[in-house]
């Protein structure tokens, strides 16, 4: 098994379970990933998911001799493309929110996944990067893409043409990252962020990662457009947002819906 789910009360954890290959995300892997996100996404009661590598990596990349077979077969080779870029498309279009928790090397497709969540922490050991042309490779599960849109891209440039690697704070001060804890903590950081969304209204979960994420598949006028129309759905229909304005004038804790 490359990838372990580990089910919470109202939240889940992705584990890349191939520690002593560092992680890599191969076909198999891939394949165990998107079912694991289908089964996340069969589970109304899930808000949150935290993704995460065992050992010293969160993921390396791809696997070396499943590339070299890969290529050598082009129809295999875009159908890896094609699974891979679905899985990561599936969390950005979830209404669960995805936290990488990077726990050590996150590079290639480690940072393409990276890129797909939603929120990401990383231990202070953790070094975050591209790298695929340290070797001759290109980014091919969208990181050319997100990439800029994450960091900018100019900073996104040197990271694909220098595949130099970052260090934990390095990643955090250009945006790759949220925050940065001591390596024993990052667990516990994950778990107590994922514990502060869970006091938050679901419906307003759901609908801030949507309209945020509109920032990358529409212009402006068009996404201030969409937005004034999920805010009015939103405002007239959800039973959330009437509650959060009369909890704040009663002075008390809203109670909102499961």
């Amino acid at each position: 098994m490359n990838v372990e789910l580990e089910g919470h009360a109202s939240w889940a954890r992705l584990t890349l379970a191939r520690a002593d290959k560092l992680n890599p995300l191969d076909w198999s892997t891939v394949r165990e990933l998107a079912a694991a996100v289908a089964e996340v996404e069969s589970r109304p009661e899930i808000y949150a998911v935290i993704v995460t590598g065992r050992g010293r990596s969160f993921s390396a990349g791809g696997d070396l001799d499943g590339y070299i077979e890969l290529y050598r077969n082009p129809d295999k080779f875009a159908a890896f493309l094609d699974d891979f870029s679905r899985l990561l498309a599936a969390i950005e279009a979830s209404s669960k929110i995805y936290l990488a928790a990077v726990n050590g090397v996150c590079v290639a497709g480690g940072l393409e996944l990276l890129l797909a969540c939603d929120l990401a922490i990383a231990a202070a050991s953790a070094r975050i990067g591209d790298g695929h042309l340290n070797f001759g490779q290109l980014p091919g599960a969208g990181g050319s893409q997100r990439l800029p849109r994450a960091v900018g891209l100019l900073r996104a440039k040197h990271l694909l043409l220098t595949g130099d690697l970052l260090n934990a704070e390095e990643a955090r001060q250009i945006g790759l990252v949220n925050a940065v804890v001591p390596d024993a903590d990052l667990d516990s950081a994950a778990t107590a962020l994922v514990a502060r969304l869970g006091e938050k209204s679901r419906a307003g979960l759901r609908g801030a990662k949507h309209l945020a994420n509109l920032t990358s598949t529409t212009d402006l006028a068009t996404g201030l457009r969409r937005e004034i129309d999920y805010v009015h759905r939103y405002a007239t229909s959800e039973h959330d947002a009437t509650e959060g304005l009369v909890a704040f004038k009663e002075k008390r804790k809203p109670v909102f819906s499961a």
